[in-house]
């Protein structure tokens, strides 16, 4: 998760408030909405995972403020600008540090523990852990996909 995050910030460090609002093309996604979008999934796994509840139970009030980096989408693009890149860090730093606090207070037998109802099948909470990471790891690429084409971007020197 550690490396993974450190990932993150380094394929966005330096990047003003215009490279993380650019947008590809009218389908896309926005660097700063994809920063959003993984500290939302966070959050979510952390109901989910540390308070037991089911993606149906979510509260309202979680719902209102993480949901539309949640999904992304139009609402996204239109409602997630004008951010400097310190805004986006701040909340991925806080989001990451409630995660690390609560795992230090599970064990072993915790992260085995099955959640039988998960979406695609009986799943244990180290997997959903993994999951954020490896879904960390997917945005991260789309990140550098979209730094690349930034207007003005070098060529990546390999």
């Amino acid at each position: 998760m550690a490396f993974m995050r450190w990932q993150v910030y380094d394929s966005t460090k330096g990047m003003t408030p215009k490279d993380l609002d650019f947008l590809l093309d009218d389908k896309a996604n926005r660097i700063g909405a994809l920063l959003l979008h993984l500290a939302a999934v966070e959050k979510f796994y952390q109901v989910n995972t540390f308070q037991g509840l089911s993606p149906d139970k979510i509260p309202d009030s979680l719902k209102e403020k993480w949901g539309m980096p949640m999904e992304l989408g139009e609402p996204a693009r239109k409602g997630i600008t004008g951010n400097n890149l310190d805004y986006y860090v701040n909340i991925l730093k806080e989001t990451r540090e409630e995660t690390l606090a609560e795992l230090r207070k599970r064990d072993d037998a915790w992260l085995a523990a099955v959640d039988p109802k998960w979406g695609w099948g009986p799943t244990n909470n180290y997997c959903k852990w993994f999951h954020v990471t490896e879904h960390e790891a997917n945005h991260n690429g789309q990140i550098k996909l979209l730094k690349a084409r930034l207007p003005g971007a070098k060529p990546a020197s390999e």
